[in-house]
């Protein structure tokens, strides 16, 4: 299994982006795919997971402003994420459980300022 994050990029507080997650290989039985982040300084956080039955997560600090959600038929993943603040700036990595191993992807930085 191999996830391909795309999507990020610089934008000013206030703003949207979207990042994608591509998934191959066998995922089929895949448990959930997720987003996470990781800030300068700071430990890898939960963003937002999707169970491959479409139930979904987030943490508070991004619910209401960040939406996941997925094509199971296309293995792949999104994080549609609207009033960006600069506490978002982070490198986002998108991740796997499948049948209790984890996968990741690359990571795709987010950078918000102004």
């Amino acid at each position: 299994v191999q996830l391909q994050a795309s999507g990020g990029g610089l934008v000013q507080p206030g703003g949207s982006l979207r990042l994608s997650c591509a998934a191959s290989g066998n995922i089929f039985s895949s448990n959930y795919m997720a987003w996470y982040r990781q800030a300068p300084g700071k430990q890898r956080e939960l963003v937002a997971i999707r169970t491959r039955s479409a139930n979904t997560n987030y943490a508070d600090s991004v619910r209401g402003r960040f939406t996941i959600s997925g094509d199971n038929a296309k293995n792949v993943v999104y994080l549609q994420m609207n009033s960006l603040k600069p506490e978002d700036t982070a490198v986002y990595y998108c991740f796997l459980l499948k049948e209790g191993t984890t996968y990741w992807g690359q990571g795709t930085l987010v950078t918000v300022s102004s």
